[in-house]
C-alpha cells in the first residue's frame, strides 16, 4: 500500500470541448500509462458516441505513476468525469471521490456555463482548485483576457495559472509538478477501521459482471471478502480487486485514500447506485458517507418502434441498455396512433438523444419519439396528490385544483451583441431574471424558467438565436403553482394520445394553432375531408380542414336537365359521409417529429 504523503486523488472539470479527454491523455502518455503505439485520442472515452461528440458520459479512473523532481515517487488518481448538466449529480459524486480539481479553460473561449456550474460543484466538494489554460498555441488565445475573467466570474485567483497546450503537449510537465506541489493529499482513516468506501460509477462487462469503481476512505478491500451496500442492503463477496493504469490491472488490496475497481458476481448495475457507501459484511461501519441520492429521471417521453414487427426487439434491446444504464427507466405504454411502445425516463435532453442514438446504433431500431414531458405534480380537490408523466393520462379539470410544474435556475453565459435575442427568449419562456453581469465583452445571465418550456425547443432556438455562442447550464429549482392545461389534438374528433401536451394557458392557443397547421400539410388527402382540431378540455381553440379528394362524377354528363347532375353530386355526398364514418386516418410519422419542431413564433 503506498503512503498517503504519495497519494494525489484529482479529476479535471471544464466545459465540453475545452480539452478535457485531450489532457487526461497526454497525462497517460507523459506517465508511461500507455506505450506510444498504444494510445490513440480520447483514452478515457469508451463509447464511439463519446468520441464522434467530445463528450464523456461515463466516469472513468486511471492511476498513474509519477517520479516527481524532489525524487519521490507519486501515485496520481485521475477520475474523469462527465461534463454535461444531465450528470451533475454523478459528476458531484466523482469529485467527492477528490481532494482536488484542475479547472481546465480554453484560452481562446474563456469561461464557459459548464466551466462555472462545475467549478461551484468543486468548491461545494471542499476542493483545492488548480487554474489552466489550454489551446495557449492558437493564434486566437488571450491568457490574460480568460485569468481576468476567471477571477471575475469564478472567483479564483488565476495568477499563477498554467499555461498549456494539452495537443502538442507544451506545459504537460509543469502541470504534473503543480498536482504533487499544490493539491493534498487524501484525508483517510487507517487499515485497522472498519471499511469505508465510496462507489463513484458502475457498468456492466459480459465476462466479470457489474464492475464497480470505488474510493476508500477508511480500511482495505481485498478478494474473498464480504461487503455490504449501505443504500439498498445487498451482500457480495469480493472476486477482484485492481486499477485501471488505463488496462485493467488485478492487485491484491485497495488501502485507505486508493481508487479502483472490484467485481463481486453483481448481475445489474442497478444494484449499484451512483454515491452509495460499501461496508464490511462482518465489522461494518456506523455511518454512510454523505450526498447519497437516489436517481430521479427528470424529462419523460414515448419510444415507439416504427414498424410494429420490432416491438419485441426494442423489449429485449432496452433491457439490455438497462445493464448498462440505470439512470434511465422504461414501462410499456400503448398508443392508439403508434401502437405498442415504452415510456421512458432520463436525466435530461442529452441523456434522451444519446440513449435514442445508441438504440439505433447499437441494436438498429428505427423509432418514433413523442414530445418530451417532465413531471407534473396534480393537486386534486380530495386533498391527494398525483405525479404525472404522461399528458394523456391527466384527469378531467374538474378533480383537479391546481398544477404545480419543475422550475429551473438556468445560467447563460453569451457575447453581448447577442444579449438582446437571447433575454428576449427567455422572457417568451416565461422566464424571470434573477441577475445580468457582465465580464468583459460576455454577459452571464441567470433565469429562473419552467422546465418544460426547456425541453420544448429552447435549446435549439437559444444556438440559433446567438450564433452557436451562447452556452447554458441549469439545475432544479423545485416546483411551482402554474396555470396549465392539456391540449388535446383530435382527427375527425377522434383525440391522438400520442400528440397531447400540457403548455401555459396563454401559450395553449397559438401552439394549438401551429400544430394544427403543421399536420395540415403533413397528413396526406384522403377520399373524405379530414378535421384537425386542436381542443383545452370541451373547447375547441383551432381547427385546420385538409379538403377531399374528389372524383368529377359529372363528366359523363353532356347535357340534359340539371337535375340529373345534381342527382349524382347528392349521391356522392351521402357516399362521402358514410365513408367518413368509417374511414381510418393514418398519421404519418413526420407528424410525430413536426410537435417537437413547432416554435411559437
Amino acid at each position: 500500500m503506498t503512503d498517503l504523503a504519495h497519494i494525489r486523488n484529482f479529476s479535471i472539470i471544464a466545459h465540453i470541448d475545452h480539452g478535457k479527454s485531450t489532457l487526461a491523455d497526454r497525462l497517460i502518455e507523459s506517465c508511461g500509462g500507455l506505450e506510444a503505439r498504444e494510445m490513440h485520442e480520447q483514452v478515457l472515452d469508451s463509447m464511439d458516441i463519446e468520441r464522434e461528440r467530445g463528450i464523456t458520459i461515463k466516469a472513468q479512473t486511471v492511476r498513474l505513476a509519477y517520479r516527481a523532481s524532489d525524487g519521490e515517487t507519486y501515485q496520481l488518481n485521475l477520475v474523469d468525469t462527465p461534463g454535461h448538466v444531465d450528470f451533475s449529480y454523478e459528476v458531484s459524486r466523482s469529485l467527492a471521490a477528490c481532494e482536488g480539481s484542475l479547472l481546465l479553460v480554453d484560452a481562446t473561449q474563456g469561461v464557459e456555463a459548464q466551466t462555472l456550474a462545475n467549478a461551484y460543484l468543486a468548491v461545494d466538494a471542499d476542493h483545492e482548485i488548480l487554474p489552466v489554460l489550454n489551446k495557449v498555441d492558437l493564434a486566437s488565445a488571450e491568457p490574460e483576457r480568460v485569468k481576468q475573467q476567471i477571477e471575475e466570474v469564478i472567483g479564483i485567483d488565476a495568477t499563477e495559472a498554467l499555461s498549456i497546450s494539452a495537443k502538442t503537449g507544451e506545459g504537460i510537465d509543469g502541470v504534473l509538478e503543480a498536482i504533487v506541489a499544490h493539491l493534498p493529499a487524501p484525508r483517510a482513516g487507517g487499515v485497522a477501521a472498519p471499511l469505508k468506501a465510496l462507489l463513484v460509477d458502475s457498468w456492466y462487462d459480459s465476462y466479470l459482471g457489474v464492475v464497480v469503481l470505488v474510493r476508500v476512505h477508511d480500511g482495505e478491500l481485498k478478494k474473498g471478502m464480504k461487503i455490504r451496500m449501505m443504500a439498498n442492503g445487498t451482500t457480495h463477496q469480493i472476486e477482484r480487486v485492481g486499477v485501471f493504469t488505463p488496462k485493467l490491472t488485478v492487485s491484491e488490496r485497495l488501502g485507505p485514500g486508493e481508487i479502483g475497481f472490484i467485481t463481486a458476481a453483481i448481475k445489474e448495475v442497478a444494484d449499484c447506485q451512483v454515491g452509495d457507501t460499501l461496508t464490511g459484511e462482518k465489522r461494518p461501519t456506523e455511518t454512510s458517507l454523505p450526498g447519497f441520492q437516489p436517481v430521479v429521471p427528470v424529462v419523460f417521453c414515448g419510444l415507439f418502434p416504427a414498424d410494429s414487427a420490432d416491438y419485441e426487439h426494442l423489449r429485449d434491446s432496452l433491457a439490455k441498455l438497462r445493464l448498462n444504464d440505470a439512470s434511465f427507466e422504461y414501462i410499456a405504454e400503448t398508443s392508439a396512433a403508434l401502437g405498442f411502445g415504452y415510456r421512458c425516463g432520463f436525466l435530461g435532453l442529452l441523456h434522451l438523444e444519446i440513449v435514442e442514438e445508441r438504440l439505433a446504433r447499437e441494436f438498429d431500431l428505427d423509432l418514433v419519439a413523442t414530445a418530451p414531458s417532465v413531471i407534473y405534480r396534480l393537486h386534486k380537490t380530495d386533498g391527494s396528490v398525483l405525479e404525472l408523466h404522461n399528458p394523456a393520462d391527466m384527469p378531467d379539470p374538474t378533480y383537479i385544483n391546481h398544477i404545480e410544474e419543475p422550475w429551473i435556475r438556468a445560467t447563460i453565459l453569451v457575447p453581448g451583441e447577442h444579449l438582446g435575442g437571447v433575454l428576449a427568449l427567455c422572457t417568451e419562456k416565461r422566464g424571470e431574471q434573477i441577475d445580468l453581469t457582465y465580464a468583459g465583452a460576455r454577459a452571464m445571465a441567470v433565469y429562473r424558467l419552467p422546465l418544460n418550456e426547456v425541453v420544448f425547443d429552447f435549446y435549439d432556438r437559444l444556438k440559433s438565436t446567438s450564433r452557436g455562442y451562447a452556452s447554458f447550464d441549469y439545475h432544479l429549482d423545485g416546483y411551482r403553482e402554474s396555470e396549465l392545461v392539456k391540449l388535446s389534438i383530435l382527427i375527425n374528433s377522434e383525440p391522438v394520445d400520442s400528440l397531447a401536451m400540457i403548455v401555459h394557458r396563454s401559450a395553449a392557443e397559438s401552439r394549438g394553432r401551429a400544430l394544427c397547421q403543421r399536420l395540415g400539410e403533413l397528413i396526406p388527402r384522403q377520399l373524405f375531408q379530414i378535421a384537425i382540431q386542436a381542443a383545452i378540455g370541451g373547447r375547441i381553440v383551432a381547427r385546420e380542414t385538409v379538403r377531399a379528394l374528389r372524383k368529377d362524377v359529372t363528366a359523363k354528363c353532356y347535357g340534359g336537365d340539371v337535375t340529373r347532375k345534381r342527382k349524382l353530386l347528392e349521391k356522392q355526398k351521402k357516399g362521402k359521409k358514410r365513408m367518413r364514418q368509417v374511414g381510418n386516418v393514418e398519421i404519418p410519422h413526420e407528424a410525430f417529429l413536426a410537435a417537437l419542431k413547432i416554435s411559437d413564433d
